[in-house]
């Protein structure tokens, strides 16, 4: 029975069931590709009734699991949820949580890490097989059976269109005025169909409101009242202050220069503490009139918009804390005209990226003394999360940033190493690196400047005597001199803090 206006199609009404059985429409082996995009968006129910579904199925010895697919990390009640109860076989393309990291790190789970921009293009090429089930959270069901998305997009528009069936999660918990904020882009082809993202400027609008989906394909739909649940910031710190007073000058040296203006271009940040403070930093900058290219709106853009500094915000969800995400619910017709959400394939969209010139800021786990950047794995084989959106923004980017304190474990880890335990992003496409010691502008650097310029600047104290020593030994001992080495110490900091529990000697 119909509890909620929120469905408007006739057909689609008689479809109404509970989370229990529409739980009980997913099979064992199934692949699913269900919403979400950080703590934004997720169905909330079907995930835990599926989950304990799966916990009498392995109960009676039965061992149901199931692939999930994603548009990036979800909440509790879905990754948190299958997780525990063993569902997951098969895992793509991004993760932060907690118990799902383990089952990845003990190898009980396997994780593809992927490009976020890559997913939907490489779904549509049927590399990773058949998408069974799609389950989706929307906003509401409009009479001609589209659906009104909710506070993410991700790769819901591919989910519903490869999926053999479809569940839908009408949530009334979201706020009906989000109608009109989503730009849902239709024109996206395979080789050798493609055409040019006809996108100039960030905040254009190329698509259209709603997502389409074929009600026959719609086998259950479940009503909700849940809210969205992202982990929220710590109160920024004086490191995390430091490091976006760092990039302000930068930015502020680059105007004049004469290679920005004071409207900067669009920015991208990554999630986090250090992206939030940078962010923050704006707020007191000479910089006016922003705009913002990115994959997720954090509390710093909002307060950007609030202050009158960022004229429109485009991303593909939301990651906001509880604070502000009442403040956007209250004041939602403010922000309508001034927040726009797409399909992670165009707000990860590398020709978009390259087009608009963004300035990308984005964190990392460590980075070595030629600039190669390791953003997933501790210890060369520990993954923390993935590698998100930021390869897509960081080899596309007019200026490619990335952050981080220079320590970590109370100064028992460097960031700044001989060699990075792990590659994300190669030397050849990171410009600028930024910790509370300072900024190391990169453009231009052959590997021997690059190395000086990262240990002078941006390497603590405690660590940059070691990294000099190891420099000039190498200088004098490496096989070549163009990008000196010594592969038979280049991972010996990680391995001294493996059996010592510290970097230091």
């Amino acid at each position: 029975m119909v509890t909620s206006d929120r469905i408007k199609n006739a057909q689609l009404q008689s479809k109404v069931m509970s989370a229990d059985d529409a739980a009980s429409l997913i099979k064992s082996g199934d692949t699913v590709g269900m919403s979400g995009f950080t703590g934004s968006g997720y169905p909330k129910a079907l995930p835990q009734a599926l989950a304990k579904q799966i916990d009498a199925a392995h109960a009676a010895g039965d061992p149901f699991k199931i692939g999930l697919w994603t548009g990036a990390s979800t909440g509790p009640e879905l990754d948190g949820a299958l997780a525990k109860a063993d569902a997951i076989k098969y895992r793509l393309p991004y993760n932060s949580d907690p118990i799902e990291r383990e089952k990845i790190n003990r190898g009980e789970m396997d994780y593809f890490d992927l490009h976020l921009s890559h997913v939907a293009p490489m779904v549509w090429e049927g590399f990773f097989g058949n998408l069974d089930v799609a389950v989706i959270e929307v906003t509401g069901v409009k009479e001609d059976g589209s659906l009104i998305p909710a506070t993410s997009i991700g790769n819901n528009k591919t989910w519903i269109d490869r999926a053999d069936k479809v569940i839908l999660e009408v949530n009334t918990w979201h706020d009906e005025r989000m109608e009109g904020m989503h730009d849902i882009y239709y024109g996206t082809a395979l080789p050798p169909n493609r055409v040019p993202i006809p996108m100039i400027h960030a905040s254009d609008r190329i698509g259209q409101t709603t997502l389409r989906c074929d009600p026959h394909k719609v086998v259950g739909i479940i009503e909700t009242n849940l809210p969205d649940k992202n982990a929220p910031f710590p109160p920024l710190d004086d490191v995390s202050k430091t490091i976006a007073g760092h990039l302000m000058e930068f930015l502020k040296w680059e105007v004049k220069k004469g290679r920005l203006t004071n409207t900067l271009l669009p920015l991208q940040s990554g999630v986090g503490n250090v992206a939030n403070a940078v962010l923050a930093g704006l707020r007191d900058s000479p910089f006016h009139d922003l705009l913002a290219y990115t994959e997720v709106i954090q509390d710093g853009m909002m307060d950007l918009i609030d202050d009158g500094k960022m004229l429109c915000a485009s991303s593909t969800a939301f990651g906001m804390s509880d604070q502000a995400a009442i403040r956007f619910r209250e004041n939602l017709d403010f922000y309508r005209d001034k927040i726009i959400l797409r399909p992670q394939e165009i707000s990860n969209h590398p020709e978009v990226i390259r087009r608009l010139g963004t300035i990308s800021m984005n964190g990392m786990i460590e980075a070595d003394i030629f600039g190669n950047i390791n953003s997933t794995h501790v210890m060369g084989s520990r993954i923390m999360n993935g590698i998100g959106g930021s390869g897509d923004f960081t080899r596309n980017a007019y200026l490619s940033c990335f952050v981080s304190p220079s320590f970590a474990k109370k100064g028992d880890i460097s960031t700044i190493v001989p060699h990075v335990s792990h590659a994300d992003h190669i030397t050849q496409d990171v410009q600028v690196i930024v910790t509370e010691q300072g900024l190391a502008d990169l453009r231009g650097l052959p590997p021997k400047m690059r190395a000086e310029t990262i240990i002078e600047n941006c390497a603590h104290p405690d660590y940059r005597p070691l990294l000099v020593d190891y420099f000039e030994r190498a200088k004098k001992n490496a096989l070549g001199l163009h990008t000196p080495m010594l592969p038979s110490e280049a991972l010996s900091w990680h391995q001294r803090f493996l059996e010592t529990k510290t970097m230091r000697r």
